[in-house]
């Protein structure tokens, strides 16, 4: 890959990545919820399961993709009601007295397959990686070289854009102390979640 193509590539990442979508939302309801730590596991979640893609995507791998459909189908119902149960404890929790310290109520693995099963159920990382992408770069005729370096793009680029919102999302948390405040904050997230789960199982 030349330079202006790995520059075009990491643009056209980047403006199809940051577009608000289930996975962006369930990253701010996380990280207002349960805050920094929690929401940068689900993060890379989201993370690995375009990587999977990417890389299913460049090797032509259509028949394992197929073989472990039945897979992806019970992580993503796994996922959805996860995000359900955790979306409900957030609506629910209760703010009288205000502490920074993140909600306990999710274990770091837990966020961790949440953002996978969001990425892996997503039909726009789908339709990105298995009809756009192919018809922008020539996968086929990439090297090793290139496959670490789009693969390099790809982690860097969505990391930067996931863990932004992330950061930004608990520290808008972490900044408002009234308790009303932080049941709106609670009851938003929570309900944000909670519609994110239904879209993983229903759609």
């Amino acid at each position: 890959m030349d330079f202006l193509t790995t520059l075009t590539f990491v643009g056209v990442i980047f403006i199809f990545m940051a577009t608000p979508g289930p996975g962006t939302l369930a990253v701010i309801s996380k990280a207002l919820g349960s805050g920094f730590k929690h929401a940068i596991f689900m993060s890379m979640g989201m993370v690995l399961g375009d990587i999977i893609f990417l890389l299913l995507s460049i090797f032509g791998l259509g028949v394992i993709a197929s073989t472990f459909s039945t897979l992806f189908i019970i992580i993503k119902i796994i996922g959805g009601i996860y995000l359900i149960y955790l979306g409900l404890k957030i609506f629910m929790a209760k703010t009288s007295h205000f502490s920074s310290t993140p909600q306990k109520n999710s274990t770091l693995f837990l966020d961790f397959t949440a953002g996978l099963a969001i990425t892996l159920s997503n039909p726009k990382v789908i339709a990105f990686y298995v009809g756009f992408l192919p018809t922008f770069i020539n996968l086929s005729k990439l090297n090793g070289k290139d496959v670490t370096l789009v693969v390099f793009l790809v982690l860097a680029t969505l990391s930067s854009i996931l863990f932004f919102y992330a950061y930004f999302a608990s520290r808008a948390k972490e900044l408002i102390k009234k308790p009303k405040t932080q049941m709106i904050l609670n009851r938003t997230a929570g309900g944000v979640m909670v519609l994110v789960g239904c879209f993983l199982i229903f759609k």
